[in-house]
């Protein structure tokens, strides 16, 4: 089972007390899956589809809590390798389901609402309910252990714009995109997910979100760390190879003996010891010098090395 058909399935099980917030719910409902269809006598009728059973029960809950509706349920069985049954419930056409469009906002009078919804969402709870019933119907999440990415996907703009605007009253920006004839509404970010699976009540999905979501980031703090000291290793090796090799160059050319005694030790310290690091070489010094002398000594020996190998080449012209 997916992740999304984890949420979603917690989700469904959710039990709100106001009647106000069933309709907000099955408003996002019908707003994500749902369609009108017209029967005898101009008569107009719903059907809503949907691949997770879980989605279906709560619709046809929410329906029969709170409408007297005449309700059919069909299953269409996949005969596809691990392709999901269809469940597509149907409230059959009559008078009075021009009353519940109306009710869930799908309809003013006898006109097809854009999807606003601005009556059904003035309660903080119904907002909660709507935000439900828009990820039950058209949302999905991806798993913690990826990419951190939440979506709603609808064909219609109007119903995405209030999304974004509804997402915002909770301190969480919304962006929009499109593909093909749908219209995604997503949130990128650990932070933004964790706060709208506590927003619509996957207390258990959050949970689990967080608890992979520290293993993840520990693990990756643990990468850059290991990442930083193998990337400083490297660096303390080859400036270690290449003041050993700049040392070798100005014993051939003049010999070490002539270098200042400063800088003599600071050689011989560096070729007995060829591995030692800049703060080792300073406590075998015997802490006479500090860091930043240390390094200054063995930067003058490689500017005097520079020096003989460049008179050598102009001589050799």
């Amino acid at each position: 089972m997916s992740f999304s058909a984890e949420v979603k399935n917690e989700l469904a099980r959710v039990s709100v007390e106001h009647g106000c917030c069933h309709i907000a719910e099955l408003a996002a409902l019908m707003r994500m899956g749902g369609t009108m269809l017209i029967g005898g006598n101009n008569n107009l009728g719903i059907t809503f589809t949907t691949e997770n059973a879980a989605v279906a029960r709560k619709v046809l809950t929410l329906m029969k809590r709170s409408f007297d509706l005449k309700t059919e349920v069909v299953i269409s069985r996949s005969r596809r390798l691990k392709k999901a049954n269809s469940y597509m419930l149907k409230v059959v056409p009559s008078k009075v389901v021009t009353e519940v469009l109306n009710v869930l906002g799908m309809m003013h009078g006898d006109s097809i609402s854009a999807g606003r919804d601005a009556g059904l969402l003035r309660r903080n709870c119904c907002r909660r309910a709507y935000l439900r019933g828009a990820f039950l119907g058209g949302g999905s999440v991806s798993k913690p252990e990826g990419e951190y990415h939440l979506e709603l996907v609808t064909g219609n703009q109007d119903f995405a714009k209030t999304l974004i605007r509804l997402l915002k009253t909770f301190d969480l920006t919304g962006k929009h995109a499109e593909r093909k004839q749908d219209h995604i509404v997503y949130l990128k970010g650990g932070d933004a997910i964790t706060s709208f699976l506590r927003i619509i009540g996957a207390n258990n999905a959050l949970f689990a979100f967080e608890n992979v979501r520290v293993v993840k980031d520990m693990r990756n703090q643990v990468n850059r760390l290991v990442n930083c000291e193998t990337a400083n290793l490297q660096k303390t090796v080859n400036a270690a190879v290449r003041q050993v090799d700049r040392i070798h160059l100005i014993d051939r050319k003049i010999g070490l003996g002539k270098l200042p005694d400063t800088l003599r030790e600071a050689a011989e310290l560096r070729l007995d010891h060829p591995d030692a690091t800049l703060q080792e070489l300073v406590q075998l010094a015997g802490g006479q010098i500090g860091k930043s002398g240390m390094n200054h000594r063995l930067r003058n020996l490689e500017r005097i090395a520079t020096g003989l190998e460049e008179k050598g080449r102009y001589r050799e012209k």
